[in-house]
């Protein structure tokens, strides 16, 4: 079902051209509302009256996190505080949170978006969806909410926490869409089982999971516990919230609202713009947003673009599943080593639960990295000797994947601790300044 035909599937020429009368109507608003945008582009000699197509964009200055912060709280507003309906937060754990406003047209904006996203998903007006993201200054709770209830579905506002509720409101409801973050949604299906469950009780059929990276072997675990198709949704608090992309039943790629959010890749080093299909780092402008626009934003998100034809008839392009990002790279011993490149080789390994955390510290001025990872209860059972030979298994497959070699440590089920909302895969004790 493509829930806006008339903007999802229109042509490529059709959407440049609302794409660029768009960015000049966004030029002007920065440029006169927003003193950040106009010092910048004054600097760089530059009036409104030289943007017209979405070909300048490339002219135009970068935004960063650091931007936001630096203008912490309302800095960076496109309209005064008294228009501003509704504020978010980013969920970042360190220095000044990114506070981002919404006016009431940014929220019907939101709502569409969603509405469009779950669709692609194979959600339905007839569906019943359980929204475990979280409620509050985070934007999943509330983002998948009204975009639900714009689409017509029956929602369960149940936010995250409290997973036997979940289970038990999952079950007596019929509850037949779960959207929540994938590690999450792995946490649920160990609850489910806990209960002894049969999946066969429940009426789950899709997923919708975001909010942090997870691999192909972890939709594939998902799927077999939980009995249900899991599509990715990706959005970030500054740009908007979730919505921002979305899968669709073709699963190759995600499917951005172009005529809202114009995408661009460019070199993470270098900052130039470069072939879409070359992965590279995810630039974001904000065509429609009044609250907090946003001119070229530097998510730090690695990934490619296809603007091919889709088979689903939706012409928009589609991004690639995000599995790294530029900030979250680690470089152990100058190797730059991505925790999605571990995930990979976990996944594709019998007997190994998909929790682990990655521990990173420096002994004797060199970088060790260290790998916890859960085991099922029938491999923890196994005498020492096979233990270790299955643990030098793992240990070099995974140095085989990234070129450096790894301690790995296996622990016993359900010692890692389980997330609620993002799960928190790497602990750098390096203290790299």
């Amino acid at each position: 079902m493509i829930w806006n035909s008339s903007q999802e599937s229109m042509s490529r020429d059709e959407l440049a051209a609302c794409q660029s009368r768009r960015l000049r109507e966004l030029v002007q608003r920065v440029y006169h509302g927003v003193a950040f945008y106009r010092d910048k582009m004054q600097r760089l000699g530059m009036m409104p009256e030289d943007i017209r197509t979405v070909e300048d964009l490339p002219s135009l200055p970068f935004t960063t996190k650091s931007d936001l912060r630096d203008n912490y709280p309302f800095g960076l507003f496109g309209v005064p505080l008294d228009q501003i309906v509704r504020l978010h937060a980013s969920s970042g754990t360190t220095g000044r949170p990114t506070v981002v406003g919404y006016t009431r047209r940014d929220i019907g904006v939101w709502s569409e978006v969603i509405a469009r996203s779950l669709a692609s998903t194979g959600t339905t007006p007839t569906d019943l969806i359980q929204v475990a993201y979280g409620y509050g200054l985070f934007t999943g709770g509330l983002g998948l909410h009204y975009g639900a209830e714009k689409l017509g579905c029956a929602v369960i506002p149940i936010s995250g926490g409290n997973s036997k509720r979940q289970v038990q409101i999952m079950r007596d409801f019929g509850t037949t869409v779960l959207a929540c973050t994938p590690s999450y949604a792995l946490h649920l299906a160990e609850a489910i089982a806990d209960e002894h469950i049969d999946r066969s009780d429940l009426k789950l059929r899709v997923g919708v999971f975001g909010a942090e990276p997870w691999t192909d072997g972890m939709r594939r675990e998902i799927e077999q516990r939980l009995g249900l198709t899991a599509m990715d949704i990706y959005g970030l608090s500054e740009v908007m919230g979730p919505g921002v992309a979305c899968e669709c039943s073709a699963r190759c790629g995600l499917h951005v609202q172009e005529d809202h959010f114009f995408p661009e890749i460019v070199d993470p080093e270098s900052l130039k713009t470069q072939d879409p299909a070359i992965r590279g780092e995810l630039v974001f402008t904000t065509l429609t947003k009044e609250g907090l626009p946003l001119l070229r934003y530097r998510t730090r998100d690695l990934t490619t673009l296809d603007a091919s034809a889709c088979a689903c008839g939706r012409t928009t392009v589609r991004m690639a599943k995000c599995l790294a990002r530029s900030d979250d790279m680690l470089i152990i011993r100058g190797v730059n080593v991505f925790p999605s490149q571990i995930e990979a080789v976990l996944m594709g390994l019998a007997g190994v639960a998909p929790h682990y955390v990655i521990e990173v510290d420096r002994e004797h001025n060199l970088d060790v990295l260290s790998l916890l990872v859960e085991v099922d209860e029938r491999l923890f059972a196994d005498t020492m000797g096979q233990l270790e030979s299955w643990t030098a298994s793992v240990r070099r497959q995974i140095e085989s994947a990234l070129g450096v070699s790894i301690r790995v440590r296996l622990v016993e089920p359900k010692t890692i601790a389980r997330s609620e909302g993002k799960a928190k895969r790497v602990i750098d004790r390096r203290n790299i300044q």
